[in-house]
């Protein structure tokens, strides 16, 4: 199977902080594979807008150097190289002052869609996005893409929302989380809702659980102090992991648009009962034969902030009522692994006695390293001397199943080209936003009031014991990490 590659029109794109570590790792890389693949024209183009000086050709060489550091096919291919560069432009911009707006004004044609991704400060979105109206950049057809964090707290998301919407319809507006962008995250949506297989069993009556895990084997170091002020919940819990909650337990939207399937979205939050604190484990990983603690690479000896979390979640509606939904994130765990896990309920009868105690059949959906999809069923062990039963996965690696050719894209580029194309589906409307931190919010509030810290736990484990015990309490296990 050879994946389709099917071009979008020609567009101006203008990626303020163009010099930051996310253009340079992510944007650009992924913008330079769209090209060379074919679905991005060479009437496109890319205008990189920083507080730097430089001139065009300067910026040229340094976009170079990046892409020959960070994007893995560029070195074997110079020619596609220059020509992409040669659709790249630059202008020095204040994005608080007047500098560089009436020039960037002129360098944007008219008649094609303008794209404007903010990989900036959250406190520069609001007025980047008056200076683009102030100045007549922005037309009515324009899009603006905001990166994540999108607020601190419920209050802050709002004020943020706020302040776009002044300059920005909501149509306009494009929320990114690169999760979204994974191709196993879209599979999710097609496994259940292009199959007639699973959608009959997708309820409380035949699903015993779900687990869903984003571990990471790396710790903060480096960003520490930034990682310090928001912490497990903030970072990875109150976007990613509901993302992949709100996409597992979803209703079937009427129609594969984009309103559509963030209305059956934000229901899922608008659902989910509130938690207690008993049903949340908190964690910090410590120091280890020479690697440093969370504490040190926060730089601040009593911190509190977490770098696991792991909790019991109920959505209350009829679809999952009694169904409990298990959320686990952390840093410096056993392994990079991310994975939705649907657990199916035991037969209601065991005809072979000596096999009473199996585990029930899961759907597991990878998400990194290797995205794929693996079923654990239950067959008979091969040869004679009685019905012996065994678990056997049946497993399916997109980049194995699927070919070369169809190996998944990075998420930005997917999510880059939506925009392009004005398809909000992967992005989150402001309402789901708020949603999620008015969820949020009490959880954080009754952790700022407690006098409780987060349980230790050792680099390369799979968190604090307490987690294990959450599961354990209930008759379950977590799916080992890695």
């Amino acid at each position: 199977m050879v994946s389709r590659v099917i071009p979008v029109d020609p567009f101006d794109l203008v990626i303020f902080g163009v010099t930051g570590d996310l253009a340079r790792r992510k944007i650009l890389p992924g913008l330079f594979h769209r090209f060379l693949v074919g679905q991005m024209p060479q009437e496109a183009r890319i205008i990189g807008a920083a507080r730097s000086k430089m001139t065009e050709e300067e910026f040229r060489a340094s976009v170079r150097d990046t892409l020959l550091e960070f994007a893995k096919e560029a070195p074997d291919n110079a020619e596609t190289l220059d020509l992409f560069l040669e659709q790249l432009s630059y202008v020095a911009v204040d994005a608080t002052g007047t500098g560089g707006w009436p020039e960037l004004a002129k360098m944007l044609r008219p008649g094609l869609v303008r794209a404007f991704y903010l990989s900036v400060s959250p406190n520069l979105f609001g007025t980047i996005a008056a200076k683009l109206n102030e100045h007549d950049i922005a037309t009515p057809e324009s899009r603006i893409v905001v990166e994540k964090p999108f607020g601190h707290d419920l209050a802050s998301a709002q004020a943020l929302n706020a302040d776009l919407r002044r300059s920005f319809a909501e149509h306009q507006i494009y929320r990114i989380d690169h999760y979204l962008g994974k191709e196993t995250v879209q599979n999710l949506m097609a496994l259940r809702f292009a199959n007639s297989l699973w959608e009959p069993l997708w309820n409380a009556t035949h699903v015993d659980h779900v687990q869903i895990t984003v571990a990471e084997s790396l710790g903060v170091e480096g960003r520490g102090e930034y990682y310090d002020k928001s912490g497990a919940m903030r970072d990875m819990v109150q976007n990613h992991l509901m993302q992949l909650l709100c996409l597992t337990a979803m209703e079937p939207p009427s129609r594969f648009v984009p309103n559509s399937v963030r209305d059956e979205k934000v229901k899922v939050i608008e659902a989910l009962e509130p938690v207690a604190q008993s049903d949340i484990v908190r964690g910090q990983y410590r120091g280890r034969d020479g690697e440093g603690s969370y504490r040190d690479h926060a730089g601040d000896d009593a911190s509190t902030t977490e770098s696991f979390v792991a909790m019991k979640v109920n959505v209350g509606n009829w679809r999952w009522a009694g169904t409990p939904f298990y959320l686990r994130t952390g840093k410096k765990l056993r392994a990079r692994t991310s994975e939705i896990v649907v657990v199916f309920r035991d037969p209601p009868h065991m005809i072979f006695p000596k096999f009473d105690n199996q585990r029930g059949n899961a759907l597991i959906i990878r998400l990194q390293p290797d995205e794929g999809i693996t079923l654990r069923t239950t067959i008979k062990e091969p040869g004679p001397g009685g019905m012996r039963l065994a678990e056997v996965t049946l497993d399916m690696t997109f980049a194995e199943a699927l070919g070369e050719h169809a190996a998944p894209q990075d998420a930005y580029e997917r999510l880059i080209m939506d925009v392009i194309r004005g398809d909000q589906t992967l992005f989150m409307r402001g309402d789901e936003v708020e949603a999620a931190w008015g969820w949020a919010d009490p959880i954080l509030d009754e952790w700022s009031r407690s006098s409780t810290t987060p349980e230790p736990y050792d680099p390369g484990s799979s968190g604090p014991e307490d987690a294990l015990m959450l599961l354990h309490r209930d008759g379950r296990r977590w799916r080992e990490i890695g």
